[in-house]
């Protein structure tokens, strides 16, 4: 349920950062070099100066493969006499979603510094001394270490509508206070994400009408017809961002030729194009199911923990969806495409569990016709065992001497559940005793 507020997205995210500035001694901006970052950055500086908080300390992982616009965009800033510069260019491991032989880009690897696409910049930050260099874990690390035993609160531009499960993370549960839309990182240090709530229109509008500088690739992209929802400016080679290489060499020419000499598979899937994914089922498989199950015994088979995982999501999703056989052909293209993109981190599959089990779920579960808070199983034999099998999945708790199955999070109309024999049962639950029982220590793991 959303709540309109009277006032507009640009006040309340000025209202937001004053906020924090308000509880935070540290602040830094998450910088990408995309629009909403720069929205950040520009709103945050703008309260920084208000408030003498100056300079702004602005954070750059720099993941090598970057757009040229993006590079010229970040200098631009890290240059500003009102910025202190965290801009890092050392060694780190990212996913490579163009080749199943080389899974890796070790960006700015010491052994390929001939090799790299470009020279580091001079005020970068080029060691890693931070215990890690996987993607995810840099951060935490960084800032623990850049500012060890102090408050910090990192603003990052991630919104809403980007996808259901950012809009579930950042409206769900408190992070700090009485705020949603954040995510901790470490003890008194925070993420967050004072746009949550604007719309891409919102973005593009406040840019345009503050004339701000922002990155020009986005005009280009627009020239050359992208969509405006897959206009992305994050490394090249990403399992969600692959598609940037479809037109990567016509729209910058010299990087392409610089990221195919890096990185093999870039040309490869530069030339394919659209028809890098499975945009149709090949002529010899009866369904996308069984295109699944063959992608995965010939292209995963080097890899016993993906197969693992893969296999049993086909089986869960397969069973899940048996009575939706054209929603269980969506869900094995959605697999393939993981597959395609190398994807083994499962980035498109977790996606695709967003925005569509998740649903399909709730939308199932919201199907089963109670009668007097009473299912029984001659209603519905087939719904019976799936939603008796669904509720095993909650908190368990013994209560006179039966086992009631409690949801994990508290929302509008819940209730508890419990099984008497061949019929489903249920009561409505407060959402007092929701927030109590999810600090019960036994849960049914089936």
């Amino acid at each position: 349920m959303k709540i309109l507020s009277s006032k507009n997205v640009y006040d309340a995210a000025l209202e937001r950062i004053n906020y924090l500035f308000d509880e935070f001694p540290n602040i830094v901006v998450g910088m990408s070099g995309g629009k909403d970052s720069t929205t950040v950055y520009e709103l945050t500086m703008r309260v920084a100066r208000e408030r003498g908080r100056l300079p702004l300390t602005v954070f750059f992982l720099d993941q090598e493969a970057e757009w040229t616009a993006t590079i010229d965009y970040v200098r631009r800033i890290m240059y500003l006499p009102d910025v202190r510069p965290l801009w890092f260019q050392m060694p780190i491991h990212l996913d490579n979603a163009a080749s199943f032989t080389t899974r890796f880009l070790k960006c700015w690897d010491p052994a390929e510094e001939g090799n790299w696409i470009r020279e580091k910049d001079p005020i970068s930050r080029k060691e890693n001394i931070y215990g890690t260099d996987r993607f995810k874990e840099l951060f935490p690390a960084i800032f623990g270490k850049e500012f060890a035993g102090q408050k910090l609160a990192v603003l990052a531009g991630v919104r809403c509508e980007e996808s259901p499960g950012r809009l579930m993370g950042l409206t769900n549960a408190v992070t700090y206070k009485w705020i949603t839309w954040g995510m901790k990182l470490n003890p008194d240090q925070y993420t967050f994400y004072p746009l949550y709530d604007w719309s891409y229109t919102d973005i593009w509008h406040a840019i345009q009408s503050e004339k701000w500088p922002y990155n020009r690739i986005y005009d280009y992209q627009y020239r050359y017809g992208v969509p405006v929802n897959q206009m992305r400016v994050s490394n090249l080679h990403h399992e969600t961002a692959v598609r940037s290489l479809f037109y990567l060499q016509e729209i910058d020419p010299p990087l392409y030729e610089r990221l195919a000499g890096r990185l093999p598979g870039v040309d490869t899937a530069g030339k394919f194009g659209a028809d890098f994914y499975a945009r149709k089922l090949p002529f010899m498989f009866k369904d996308w199911c069984e295109y699944r199950d063959f992608l995965i015994q010939k292209l995963v088979a080097d890899d016993p923990k993906w197969t693992q995982e893969l296999k049993a999501l086909s089986k869960k999703w397969d069973d899940l969806l048996a009575p939706a056989p054209l929603d269980k052909q969506r869900a094995a293209n959605a697999i393939i495409q993981s597959i395609l993109c190398n994807d083994y981190t499962g980035t498109k599959t977790n996606n695709f569990r967003t925005q569509f089990i998740e649903k399909y779920r709730h939308d199932r579960a919201a199907s089963i016709a109670w009668v007097n808070d009473r299912f029984a199983r001659e209603q519905d034999p087939h719904s019976f065992e799936w939603f008796a099998k669904h509720i095993k999945g909650r908190w368990a708790v013994i209560e006179d001497g039966r086992r009631c199955f409690y949801p994990t999070q508290p929302g509008l109309n819940q209730h508890k559940y419990w099984i008497d024999g061949d019929t489903l049962c249920r009561a409505a639950v407060a959402t007092s005793v929701i927030r109590a029982r999810a600090d019960v220590s036994v849960k049914d793991c089936q």
